[in-house]
């Protein structure tokens, strides 16, 4: 389900920000345009800049930026992807081909470079030191956790708090600026501006805490990626940490084994270590405790409908199924 959907008070500004992430895709690099294109019609959830702009609306605020920065966001996320992608040669992602297996890794690169770029020359333009500051520090934060992803991989021994540590930077840190930002567009005092910016950060935590659920219990077609895909590049999340913690001598070499090489062959054996100790359950129990902590940190906020979408986006983390 989209931020549309969910939130039809948002229709108006979710258009807005659609037609500025169009207007500022275009390039005279017909490729550029090509892939942009590619990236547009492939859809997204616009949870990031549905998070600045629920925030803003919750505190009052209608600056003229907001349908800016929440682009920004955008283009932010979907740089990452790209090269998220190359890194874990990706073949599938919202159900279709990535970019880099329709267009070859060094197009999605160089994309992906662009939209940083293109990203860094809008955020400028809202004329606001702290925003830069938010923004910048924010992608910084993401390049370190995509590195500490990196070292992670193909490492058996990566426990719960080295793997949170990936997901506080690597996903959770944009939710966090997102919402953030939208505080900071309202004016808002230092004490809402900070527990907007925990509600983002927990809401990021239990969105990928569902991911890895999802990624050993979703259906393909229902979660736009294969099935298996984080085994497969040797990612130690929660569940596969959890059976390494809880599990047998015999599950834990197996998973070991699974993960030091990114062997998918004994999959159906695995799952049943996962089944077994609960940790799918487990996964969920933690993704739930950060959604209630995200609900929590917004009780200062105002009662309005935007508000109660907050409250809403904080539920809906932990119940989707894609």
């Amino acid at each position: 389900m989209k931020p549309l959907e969910m939130f039809p008070a948002l229709a108006a500004d979710l258009g807005e920000v659609d037609r500025v992430i169009r207007s500022r895709l275009a390039s005279e690099v017909v490729l550029i345009n090509t892939v942009a294109e590619y990236i547009i019609a492939a859809g997204g959830k616009r949870m990031r800049p549905a998070l600045l702009l629920l925030v803003a609306r919750a505190l009052g605020s209608t600056s003229s930026h907001r349908h800016l920065l929440a682009a920004v966001v955008e283009f932010i996320h979907t740089a990452t992807l790209l090269h998220d992608d190359v890194v874990d040669e990706s073949s599938l992602r919202r159900g279709r081909q990535t970019a880099n297996a329709a267009f070859g890794n060094a197009a999605s690169v160089l994309v992906g470079d662009f939209l940083y770029s293109r990203a860094f020359q809008m955020m400028v333009e809202a004329d606001d030191m702290r925003v830069m500051r938010v923004l910048s520090d924010a992608t910084n934060v993401i390049a370190e956790g995509e590195v500490l992803q990196l070292i992670n991989c193909n490492d058996p021994d990566v426990d719960e708090q080295r793997y949170l540590t990936v997901i506080r930077y690597k996903t959770a840190k944009l939710f966090e600026a997102s919402a953030q930002l939208g505080a900071i567009l309202a004016g808002a005092p230092a004490a809402i501006e900070a527990g907007a910016a925990e509600y983002g950060r927990r809401l990021g935590t239990a969105f990928q805490l569902i991911d890895d659920v999802l990624d050993y219990s979703g259906v393909t077609s229902d979660i736009g990626k294969n099935v298996g895909d984080d085994l497969r590049e040797g990612k130690p999340t929660l569940p596969l940490i959890h059976v390494m913690a809880t599990g047998t001598p015999a599950e834990r070499d197996l998973v070991r084994e699974a993960i030091t090489n990114g062997r998918t062959e004994h999959f159906e054996a695995i799952m049943t270590a996962i089944d077994r100790t609960g940790a799918l359950d487990y996964a969920r129990a933690r993704a739930r405790d950060e959604a209630q902590a995200a609900s929590a940190a917004i009780d200062c906020l105002p009662a309005s409908e935007f508000k109660q979408a907050l409250l809403y986006f904080s539920a809906y983390s932990i119940q989707r199924d894609r």
